[in-house]
């Protein structure tokens, strides 16, 4: 990669940091759904580039802000994030390993398989959901521990 960026490059790497972190904090996702394929699309990046990249965003306490907010609403079990944690280090490790010994466009084809099941998914499981009301998914100020 280039050391000198274009100020047109860096604009386009601050907007897609804000919406990943936008659509992060609102959803939970950012890194593999946003980042990656914004840096393929916008910046040419190829898919193990933007892996990178997306990587070592979420190696920073990026999301600190949003697990802030999340934690007030009452809605952070340490223990399982923990557990979680542990496991995405070593799952990450191997991962990667796996990644960078195949050939980027069966990385390529395995990562946009992914985003489509999960996608129909999460299409098939929001249809089955009752729409509770927004409060009913908040804990309010006075039931917090």
């Amino acid at each position: 990669m280039q050391n000198k960026m274009e100020i047109s490059t860096i604009i386009i790497l601050a907007l897609v940091g804000i919406f990943a972190g936008i659509i992060s904090g609102f959803v939970g996702i950012g890194g593999g759904v946003i980042i990656v394929p914004a840096l393929m699309y916008f910046l040419g990046y190829n898919q193990l580039q933007g892996q990178g990249v997306s990587l070592m965003v979420l190696a920073m306490p990026v999301g600190i802000f949003a697990v802030i907010n999340y934690y007030k609403a009452g809605n952070i079990q340490f223990l399982p994030a923990f557990i979680i944690a542990v496991g995405f280090v070593f799952g990450a490790y191997f991962g990667s390993k796996w990644a960078l010994g195949v050939d980027v466009k069966k990385v390529k084809i395995a990562f946009g398989l992914l985003m489509l099941v999960m996608s129909i998914k999460l299409l098939f499981d929001a249809q089955k959901m009752k729409s509770p009301n927004v409060e009913e998914n908040q804990i309010s100020s006075e039931n917090k521990p």
